[in-house]
């Protein structure tokens, strides 16, 4: 599940510092302007970027498997460190980024392979949370705090709908929600939050026509079935999709949201 981040907790469990230099890198395939561009931090819209490497007191790191970033048009961010998952706000300054405000970024408290976690402490020791400066040139993105530690980005390709788990993120489900969708079979298939789900499933010009969904009738804790009650909304009729990286946000036609991120 995601909890509110404090801001002097510094455990390999939280990761919680990194969040906000993380969150400043998401990127965007619009942003073309080049390198040092006065308002590279707002021309980073609405894409995704892999984290490759950082770089910390002079000696650099390779990112985790699955690092990633995906910063939306509504001003939030999402992606994941290749063990625990993150999300908060992002706001800009010129040629810089700030991610959170307050307590507002939150972060999983996933406990992973022992490698993973000594990657992720080492991000919350080099990284602060000050804005970072920002700099694009093409498919490549550059972060840069002020003490000169550096992280490096690259864009990321869109993950095929058909054929991948998209983990739900949003509703909060802790992490117990997914949809699988079935190009052969016209279906998807997986679980609400407590319950299992399947319906047809049709595919047509950022179109998704969810037939009516056949689920189990288990009973969960209040917070999962609040989740699945959102995510039942989707089904028995028509909503759009869109996929930025690893994130794929469903829109059905009563407003309801729904995001969710490629299990890797």
């Amino acid at each position: 599940m995601y909890r509110q981040k404090h801001k002097q907790r510094m455990t390999i469990l939280t990761a919680a510092a990194v969040l906000v230099p993380f969150l400043a890198a998401c990127g965007n395939e619009k942003a073309g302007a080049g390198s040092g561009s006065a308002d590279a931090a707002r021309s980073l819209a609405g894409t995704s970027w892999s984290v490759d490497s950082f770089t910390a007191d002079g000696t650099t790191h390779r990112a985790s498997d699955g690092a990633h970033l995906t910063f939306d048009d509504s001003g939030r961010a999402e992606g994941s460190y290749g063990c625990n998952r993150f999300r908060g706000p992002v706001s800009f300054d010129g040629d810089r980024i700030r991610i959170g405000d307050g307590d507002r970024v939150e972060s999983t408290l996933i406990a992973c392979s022992e490698e993973l976690m000594e990657l992720e402490t080492a991000f919350v020791r080099s990284l602060n949370e000050n804005a970072l400066k920002a700099d694009v040139d093409d498919d490549r993105l550059t972060l840069t705090t002020d003490t000169g530690d550096t992280v490096r980005l690259s864009k990321m390709k869109d993950t095929p709908l058909h054929g991948t788990k998209w983990t739900v993120t949003t509703p909060a489900a802790d992490g117990r929600a997914h949809l699988t969708f079935d190009e052969e079979k016209g279906t998807v298939a997986g679980r609400l939050g407590c319950n299992q789900v399947s319906a047809d499933a049709t595919v047509r010009d950022g179109h998704i026509t969810l037939g009516a969904p056949a689920t189990t009738r288990m009973v969960c804790e209040d917070s999962l079935m609040d989740a699945e009650k959102t995510l039942t909304k989707l089904f028995d009729g028509t909503a759009d999709y869109r996929i930025e990286g690893h994130t794929l946000t469903l829109t059905s036609e009563d407003g309801t949201r729904v995001r969710a991120v490629a299990q890797r």
